[in-house]
């Protein structure tokens, strides 16, 4: 079988397969659900860009971009980031490359935006994704956001 991954806008043909899409039970405290996720997207506006990852006409993962966001707000207004808010892979969908290649498309945009890095952040710990950003490139800041650690990845 030939894998051909791609990523598309939500529209309401696909809304509904969007909000069934779980991850592994035990990777639920490591990730919101695309309830939350579509939720921020609408809350946020233009700053988030939400992908349903398809392979042919099978729903196999979702993504969430942020651009360029005031990181620390206030504090700093001239940090601007963009990156990767949130990755859900469907459970049966997992050990594919999928991931891989949503946040290589996330990082293609990011590019065609015209950023020089990707930040993403991740819940610390053996069972969170740490060793899979890290393997993508993503190295560690020392910052934390929401008692998350903070990685970039160079573009």
């Amino acid at each position: 079988m030939t894998r051909s991954p791609r990523l598309e806008r939500v529209t309401p043909a696909t809304v509904d397969a969007a909000l069934a899409l779980r991850v592994h039970p035990h990777q639920e405290k490591n990730v919101a659900p695309v309830t939350k996720s579509l939720a921020e997207a609408y809350a946020y506006g233009e700053t988030a860009w939400p992908r349903l990852v398809f392979d042919g006409d099978r729903l196999v993962g979702f993504v969430m971009a942020f651009l360029d966001i005031a990181w620390r707000g206030e504090e700093d207004p001239a940090d601007r980031r963009s990156g990767l808010w949130r990755l859900n892979i469907a459970a049966d969908a997992q050990g594919a490359g999928y991931g891989r290649f949503a946040v290589d498309a996330v990082a293609e945009e990011l590019r065609r935006r015209g950023a020089t890095r990707m930040y993403v952040t991740w819940e610390p710990g053996a069972d969170g994704p740490g060793e899979f950003y890290r393997r993508l490139g993503f190295r560690t800041t020392g910052e934390e956001s929401g008692g998350q650690t903070v990685g970039v990845r160079e573009l």
